[in-house]
């Protein structure tokens, strides 16, 4: 069974951008030991149009070959004139508004979303799938999330984009890895608690 991974930004209070969605604050803790440790440990999840600026053009992928990411998500890509943000893995954007794909690599889900996110899970192979983001996408997965990773920048929002977009509902996940970073910057890697 393949692995649903939350990998997110977010803040120190759990935002993972402000009232609007905007996150463009985070960028700034995109340092050079940061983008290392990204490039080298989680390179497919830098977007294709980056890829080659960073060197990282052939880099294999090593934890994702799916990415799954909601409208709000998906449509900063759009807004820039890209259709195809991570075309180096296979491309889902969860809407129930967006319509016809823009793009033949990019599937749209607009029918129901868990058994989609299970059968894909169920799909032979190593490498897991990426939720990307956003907020109500994975308050909707949560009960399929298995594991997160939570880059956490040292800033505090106050209110905003909550990491999930979901009712009260608590659910145990254990500690398996902190890294730290000069910066201030935290990953955290937990697995859901079975």
């Amino acid at each position: 069974m393949r692995k649903l991974t939350y990998f997110v930004a977010c803040s120190i209070d759990g935002f993972i951008g402000d009232p609007s969605g905007d996150a463009s604050s985070m960028f700034a803790f995109l340092d050079e030991e940061f983008l290392a440790y990204l490039t080298s440990t989680y390179p497919e999840t830098i977007a294709s149009h980056g890829r080659a600026p960073m060197g990282i053009t052939d880099a294999p992928h090593r934890h994702f070959d799916t990415v799954v990411q909601g409208r709000g998500s998906y449509r900063i890509a759009l807004d820039a004139g890209i259709t195809s943000p991570y075309a180096h893995l296979r491309e889902y954007v969860a809407s129930r508004t967006l319509g016809a794909s823009p793009d033949p690599h990019v599937t749209v889900i607009d029918g129901d979303l868990v058994a989609r996110i299970r059968a894909l899970k169920a799909e032979d192979g190593e490498l897991g799938i990426w939720l990307c983001g956003g907020s109500r996408l994975a308050g909707e997965l949560l009960d399929e999330i298995d594991e997160l990773v939570i880059k956490t920048y040292p800033q505090v929002y106050g209110s905003g984009m909550p990491m999930f977009g979901s009712g009260f509902a608590v659910t145990d996940f254990a500690l398996e890895s902190v890294r730290t970073f000069e910066n201030g910057t935290l990953v955290r890697t937990y697995s859901r608690k079975r």
